[in-house]
């Protein structure tokens, strides 16, 4: 007999048991993209749907992370998979950037909102991130390497900021221009 369990109630709330869904990745130009997402005050089964839908959507989309803007939602909400270098997978509520060290590195991101669209962005090599956890608890987060760009570049679309900010001026004006064509 195959034994079935009701979710874990989050702080009192029930977790809704329909199906996850798999949210729509917004296009480059959606105006939600830019702006900044509101701080969550409560986590309940409502945020943690949400996040469920986050990892649901991520893992169909095989990137490494994904924040609520990317697919409509302005909330501060990030979920990072980098099971495949043996590190977990991180759902954080209301992160925010505390320290950056380390100096700065290039590497070549990409983004959810930009499919085949990779640039080589300048960041942070290390980073302190305080954020909570799914079930409200506080926690500290200290990244290096990929992590640590992974964070930066998710916690960018929370306040409305895209990678393609993050390119020196001349390179920027000329990817914004090739977006037009």
């Amino acid at each position: 007999m195959v034994e079935s369990r009701s979710p874990k109630p989050l702080m009192g709330v029930r977790i809704p048991q329909s199906p996850l869904m798999i949210l729509e990745v917004r296009k480059s130009n959606d105006p939600i993209l830019r702006k900044k997402s509101a701080e969550i005050l409560e986590i309940d089964g409502q945020i943690a749907r949400i996040i469920d839908d986050l990892k649901e959507t991520l893992k169909k989309s095989n990137g490494v992370g994904i924040a609520a803007p990317q697919v409509g939602i302005s909330k501060r909400i990030i979920v990072i998979d980098l099971t495949f270098i043996k590190q977990g997978i991180f759902e954080l509520v209301n992160p925010k950037i505390i320290k950056k060290s380390g100096g700065r590195g290039k590497d070549e991101e990409g983004c959810l909102n930009f499919p085949g669209v990779f640039l080589t962005i300048k960041r942070a090599k290390e980073v302190l991130v305080k954020a909570k956890n799914r079930e409200g608890k506080e926690i500290d987060i200290k990244a290096q390497g990929l992590f640590a760009r992974v964070l930066q570049h998710e916690i960018d679309h929370l306040d409305g900021i895209l990678f393609y900010d993050r390119l020196p001026l001349l390179k920027r004006i000329k990817f914004r221009k090739s977006l037009k064509k």
